[in-house]
């Protein structure tokens, strides 16, 4: 996985259009915003899959579809940068870590990255704050 880091603004240089990470941003909070939307703190379930069942009750909302198009039309290096972003937003790595970060992210990646990212209600925010950490905004 190659990460390129601008050497006069010591930025790393994401894989993933800056536009795609704010429209998926905007999405989700359209998505989360809804009242009908109810994805627990901790899921609970021994299933693997629970973003999807908890998800699948939304297949109708634009919001969800849309998001899952932009998720889909992403290469898995992108979808990684995504994912990667959201758990540094979390607070789970700092952006000195973000080579062991993409590495950690890849290895957990599954074709239903766009449900997985979903099932986080603060998913916006801790994109935002991703993004903020790396040096990027969404105007």
């Amino acid at each position: 996985m190659s990460v390129d880091i601008d050497k006069e603004t010591e930025q790393v240089s994401l894989d993933v259009n800056l536009d795609n990470v704010c429209r998926l941003i905007q999405l989700a909070r359209v998505f989360h915003a809804q009242e009908a939307v109810v994805i627990p703190e901790e899921p609970g379930s021994p299933s693997d899959d629970w973003p999807t069942q908890i998800l699948a009750a939304h297949t109708g909302d634009q919001s969800l579809n849309e998001f899952r198009s932009i998720i889909d039309d992403l290469d898995r290096n992108q979808q990684v940068e995504v994912v990667a972003l959201l758990w540094m937003g979390r607070g789970d790595y700092e952006p000195e870590d973000w080579y062991s970060l993409l590495s950690d992210a890849d290895a957990e990646w599954t074709d239903y990255t766009a449900d997985y990212l979903m099932a986080h209600p603060m998913l916006p925010d801790h994109l935002t704050d991703g993004l903020d950490m790396l040096g990027y905004h969404c105007d």
